[in-house]
């Protein structure tokens, strides 16, 4: 699958937490995310654009694998394949024994909310500052999220330049 993705930063997130239920978007959770990047031995991710990510939220841990951003949208798209697993730490202790290595550690508090199939995080990023985040999955065939993020984001006066970069370049820019 396709992620198509709007992230902007915004000054407060009680006017867009407002206008989400007044057009009617469900909050699916709240949760703290605490999110473990790691490099590969093999190719630096950072060259490749590529992100390999440990995550423990509401006792799961999902590992995902983000492929190289495309160039040929405004908004950021990859590839993004996600994994629940069991036990987090003997997973991380795998990635070490094989020769990944920390690179950072991203921690937010998240509210998701479902609106019109798309996907919309509040997010607090420690260290970093609140972000609004929308989000739609489509197949490599079908582009159209570009437009239902459009919309959304007009509905709910989400305006600003579009961040391209994760919360982890952010993260390491500021280190």
């Amino acid at each position: 699958m396709l992620e198509i993705e709007l992230k902007v930063q915004v000054p407060d997130l009680v006017p867009v937490r407002e206008r989400l239920l007044k057009i009617g978007a469900q909050m699916t959770e709240k949760t703290g995310e605490h999110d473990i990047y790691y490099n590969a031995p093999h190719r630096d991710f950072a060259i490749t654009d590529e992100a390999l990510r440990v995550r423990y939220s509401n006792d799961r841990t999902i590992i995902t694998y983000k492929g190289a951003r495309r160039r040929d949208l405004v908004f950021k798209a990859r590839e993004e394949l996600n994994v629940i697993v069991d036990e987090g730490l003997a997973f991380e202790q795998l990635l070490d024994r094989i020769g990944f290595r920390k690179t950072a550690v991203v921690d937010k508090v998240r509210e998701y909310y479902s609106y019109d199939n798309a996907s919309i995080a509040l997010d607090d990023v420690a260290g970093l500052g609140s972000f609004v985040e929308i989000e739609v999955m489509k197949t490599e065939s079908d582009l159209s999220g570009t437009d239902i993020i459009n919309d959304i984001a007009e509905k709910i006066g989400v305006r600003g330049e579009p961040i391209l970069t994760s919360y982890l370049e952010l993260i390491l820019a500021r280190q």
